[in-house]
C-alpha cells in the first residue's frame, strides 16, 4: 500500500467495456492524489466481442478474458472481489453482504444487463448467456449431462433471441458441438418474438443470416414468444409446445436486480437514468455506463459498441470531477460497423446499409478484436513515480506476509546472544522453542501466549485482518489450546482520519470476525502511523490439555502428514510483478482462508505425536526445527508435496519469494543427492520455461507460507483413519514422509 492514505477514492462497480478502459488508462497515468478499486464478482472480464469465435473455436477461452487480477495488479489498483448488495447515496457508500460498506469519492457503476427472461426460472432447461464470465462452463456442464443420459438420441437445442447476440450463438454453436461431441447427433432452433432476425440491421443482412442458417439446418420460430417452460418443452404464445433439451436465453437485455437496489432513478425497464455527461441524474458523483445506464436525451441501442466509446468521457470527467471542472457530454456515434462470426472462418459485415459475408470479413473482425484485447492483456507494471513510492527501490520488492520475516539463521544468532532470564512461571518458552508459550500465573491455570504480524501483503484489508487472526491463531490449535482473547497490533499511513479510520476499520472487522468465529474476543492492542499496513495479534488461550503436543514429540515411524498446499509465498511475490493470474490467486484466497482449527482438532483427536504450522520458514524449516527437538530424522517423498496451482510455472520463470534465499540456508541438513535428478530443465517445445517434475517440489520447500497448514507426526496404525476423517471433512491433507532414527553427523532430513 501507499505509504500515505489516498484523498480521493474511486470506484468501479464492474469491469465491463467502459470501466475496463479507466483500469488501463489508471495503469498508464493515474489521477494524483486518487486511489482505484475495482469492485467485481469475478476475478476475470469477458470480451463479448469474442465470445461467439471462442464458442467456435476460433479462439482458446483466455484469449477473450481481462485479467483482472493481473491488470489490477499493474495498475497498483484494488480488486474486491464479492456481491454487491446495494448503494448508500447519501453516505457514498457500496454495501456488501459479508463484509465492510466501501466508500468513494467517485463511483462508476457498469454491471451491464441481463437477458429478459419475463420470468421465467432459470431451470435445468433453460441457460442465460449472462454472465459471460461463466457461459462457456456452463454450457459444457449442461451439455456433458445431456450427452451421458441421451447417448444416442438427437439432442434439442433452442436459442431464444434473435438479436445479435442470439444470432451469433446460433451460428456458432454447431462447430462447438462437433468438436465436443463429435459423434452426437442435435437439432437447433431459434426463437425471436419480431417477425424476422436481427431488429434495426439492413435487409440484406437479415437475408444474408437467414440463407446461412438455413443452410445449416437451423430451425427458426419466428414473431413467437416463450411465455413457459415445461421439463423439456418450452410453451409459445400461440399455445404450441416445443421440445427443448435446453435453451440458451439470448434476448433482449433487461435491468439485474443490483440496478434496481441502487435507489438511484430509472427508467420503465429499470436501467438507471442518467444525463449526456454519464452521471445519475440524482445528486451524486455517481457515473453509470454501457447497458447499466440510459440518457432520455440521447437514448442508444444495448450494445457494446456505444459502452466502448463511453471509455475515453467517463475517464475524463472523473479527473474533472475531482477537479471541480465541468464535465464533458456524451455524444453516441450515429452509425457504426457491425460485424457478426458465422462460426466458420467467416463473418457477417454490416455497415451504412452495406452488407457482406466473407473471410476477408472475418480477418477484419480478428484484427480489431484482437487489436482491443492486446490493450487489456498488457499487464506490464508501469513505473511508479517518486511521489508514490514508499520505500526505497531496493526495499519496495521485499515479500510481505509471512514472506517478510528476518531469517531463521538471524533469528537463531540473536536469540543465542541474548541473556534471557529463567522463570518458574515459564512451562514453555525460548529454552525450548515451539509455536506459543504456555505460561503459569501464579495459583491459575496454564496460558498459551503467542504473537504473529506481518506487512499487508494485499490491497484489500479486509482479507488481510482475516488472513491475519486465522495465521495467529493457528500457533494456538496446534498446541491444542482454546483461545480467548487477543490484543492487535496495526500499523496505518498517513492520511485524513477518514480513510485512515475506514482502513483501520476494515482491518480490524476482519480479524475480529475470525476471532468471533474461533471463540475468541479482541480486547485491546495498539496502532501506530508508519509508511506500510500491518497487522497482528498476541493471542491468549486456555492451554486446555494436562500434557500439550509439541512440535518436539516426533517418534521413528511416525508418518508426516501436511494439511495445506505450498506456494503461497511465490504466488504473492508474483501478485506484486502483476503475474499472478487470476486462476491462481483464486484458489490461494481460499486456501489463505482456511482456518487449521478443524485440522488441529482432528490431529489431537487422533493423538498425533507431534504437530507444528508451516509459515515463514517454509516446509524444509519448520519440519528440521521438529527433527531437532525431537533428534529425529526424516525422509520426505518430493513426488507427494502438493502444490498450489501456477507455483510451478512460477518457479520455472525465476519468480521466488525474497525470503526463499536465507530459508536455503538450512540444505546443510538436507541430504538432496536425489536433486541432481530433479534441478535440469524440462523440455521447452512451445517455447515456455519449464522443470522437471520434483524441481519444483524442491524448491517450495523452502517456500514461506502465509497462513500455511499443519505438519503432523501421527503413528503409521492411526494415519488411515485419520486421512479419511479430513478427506470426509474436505480437508485436503496428503502423507509426504516417515520419521526415522537419527544416525550420528548424517544430515537429518533426506529426500526419496
Amino acid at each position: 500500500m501507499n505509504s500515505t492514505l489516498p484523498k480521493y477514492e474511486v470506484v468501479l462497480l464492474g469491469a465491463g467495456h467502459t470501466n475496463a478502459h479507466v483500469l488501463r488508462m489508471w495503469r498508464m497515468s493515474p489521477l494524483p492524489d486518487a486511489r482505484l478499486t475495482v469492485v467485481s464478482n469475478y476475478s476475470v472480464a469477458t470480451y463479448s466481442g469474442m465470445l461467439p469465435g471462442t464458442l467456435a473455436g476460433l479462439y482458446p477461452p483466455e484469449r477473450m478474458q481481462i485479467d483482472l487480477v493481473r491488470l489490477c495488479a499493474a495498475a497498483r489498483a484494488r480488486l474486491i472481489r464479492s456481491p454487491v448488495v446495494g448503494l448508500d447515496h447519501q453516505r457514498l457508500e457500496l454495501l456488501f453482504h459479508d463484509r465492510p460498506a466501501l466508500p468513494f469519492d467517485v463511483l462508476s457503476i457498469g454491471i451491464g444487463s441481463v437477458p429478459n427472461q419475463a420470468g421465467l426460472e432459470a431451470g435445468a432447461a433453460v441457460l442465460p448467456i449472462k454472465p459471460m464470465q461463466t457461459f462457456l462452463a456452463r454450457l459444457d456442464e449442461r451439455l456433458d449431462c445431456l450427452v451421458r443420459c441421451k447417448p444416442r438420441d438427437a439432442l434439442r437445442l433452442v436459442v431464444v433471441g434473435g438479436g445479435a447476440g442470439g444470432v451469433e450463438i446460433a451460428f456458432c454453436l454447431p462447430a462447438h458441438l462437433r468438436q465436443k461431441y463429435p459423434t452426437q447427433p442435435f437439432e437447433l432452433a431459434l426463437i425471436d418474438g419480431h417477425d424476422d432476425l436481427l431488429p434495426g440491421f439492413p435487409g440484406k443482412t437479415v437475408v444474408t443470416a437467414r440463407r446461412i442458417l438455413h443452410q445449416r439446418g437451423v430451425r427458426l420460430v419466428l414473431g413467437r414468444t416463450v411465455t413457459g417452460v415445461q421439463n423439456d418443452q418450452l410453451a409459445l404464445d400461440d399455445g404450441r409446445l416445443l421440445r427443448a433439451d435446453l435453451a440458451l436465453w439470448a434476448t433482449s437485455a433487461t435491468a439485474g436486480e443490483l440496478l434496481k437496489r441502487m435507489g438511484l432513478p430509472t427508467d420503465d425497464q429499470g436501467f438507471l437514468l442518467t444525463r449526456p455527461t454519464l452521471q445519475t441524474v440524482a445528486d451524486a458523483p455517481i457515473f453509470v455506463v454501457g447497458d447499466s445506464g440510459t440518457c432520455p436525451e440521447r437514448p442508444t441501442p444495448k450494445a457494446g459498441v456505444f459502452a466502448v466509446r463511453q471509455g475515453p468521457i467517463l475517464w475524463e470527467n472523473i479527473g474533472r470531477h475531482l477537479r471541480a471542472e465541468p464535465l464533458l457530454e456524451y455524444e453516441p456515434q450515429s452509425n457504426f460497423l457491425s460485424l457478426l462470426a458465422t462460426g466458420d472462418g467467416r463473418a457477417l459485415l454490416s455497415y451504412k446499409g452495406f452488407s457482406f459475408h466473407g473471410r476477408w470479413c472475418w480477418r477484419l473482425k480478428d484484427y480489431i478484436d484482437g487489436r482491443f484485447m492486446d490493450k487489456y492483456q498488457d499487464y506490464t507494471p508501469m513505473p511508479m513515480s517518486a511521489a508514490r513510492q514508499p520505500l526505497e527501490p531496493a526495499q519496495a520488492m521485499r515479500c510481505t506476509g509471512c514472506g517478510g520475516k528476518v531469517g531463521a539463521a538471524v533469528l537463531a544468532s540473536v536469540l543465542k546472544r541474548l541473556d534471557v532470564p529463567a522463570s518458574s512461571h515459564v512451562l514453555l518458552g525460548l529454552d525450548k522453542p515451539d509455536d506459543a508459550a504456555i505460561l503459569q500465573p501464579p495459583g491459575g491455570r496454564p496460558i498459551v501466549a503467542t504473537v504473529d504480524f506481518f506487512a499487508s501483503f494485499l490491497d484489500d484489508p479486509y482479507l488481510v485482518g482475516r488472513i491475519a487472526a486465522i495465521n495467529s491463531l493457528s500457533d494456538v490449535f496446534a498446541l491444542g489450546a482454546t483461545p480467548l482473547a487477543a490484543l492487535t497490533m496495526a500499523t496505518v499511513p498517513v492520511g485524513r482520519p477518514r480513510q485512515q479510520e475506514q482502513l483501520l476499520y476494515e482491518l480490524l472487522h476482519g480479524g475480529l470476525e475470525e476471532l468471533r468465529r474461533a471463540g475468541a474476543t479482541l480486547i485491546g492492542g495498539h496502532t501506530i502511523e508508519g509508511p506500510a499496513v500491518t497487522i497482528g495479534f498476541t493471542l491468549l488461550a486456555d492451554a486446555g490439555r494436562e500434557k500439550p503436543t509439541l512440535k518436539s514429540g516426533l517418534r521413528p515411524g511416525d508418518r508426516l502428514v501436511l494439511t495445506k498446499p505450498l506456494g503461497s509465498g511465490i504466488l504473492l511475490a508474483a501478485q506484486m510483478q502483476a503475474r499472478c493470474r487470476a486462476a491462481w490467486m483464486d484458489p490461494l484466497i481460499e486456501v489463505l482462508l482456511q482456518s487449521n482449527q478443524r485440522p488441529a482438532a482432528l490431529a489431537h483427536e487422533f493423538e498425533v505425536d507431534a504437530i507444528t504450522d508451516v509459515t515463514g520458514f517454509g516446509l524444509a524449516g519448520h519440519l528440521l526445527e521438529m527433527l531437532r527437538a525431537g533428534d529425529v530424522a526424516a525422509e520426505l517423498d518430493l513426488s507427494r508435496i502438493p502444490l498450489l496451482d501456477g507455483v510451478a510455472e512460477l518457479l520455472a520463470e525465476g519468480i521466488e519469494s525474497t525470503l526463499a534465499p536465507a530459508n536455503r540456508s538450512v540444505e546443510n541438513e538436507i541430504d538432496n543427492r536425489r536433486w541432481n535428478e530433479t534441478r535440469m530443465p524440462g523440455p521447452a517445445s512451445d517455447g515456455q520455461p519449464r522443470l522437471a517434475p520434483l524441481a519444483a517440489a524442491y524448491q517450495a520447500l523452502f517456500d514461506p507460507q502465509t497462513s500455511g497448514g499443519l505438519l503432523l507426526g501421527v503413528a503409521e496404525r492411526r494415519l488411515e483413519a485419520l486421512l479419511a476423517r479430513l478427506a470426509g471433512e474436505r480437508i485436503a491433507a496428503s502423507p509426504i514422509g516417515r520419521v526415522l532414527a537419527a544416525v550420528g553427523p548424517e544430515p537429518r532430513l533426506t529426500l526419496v
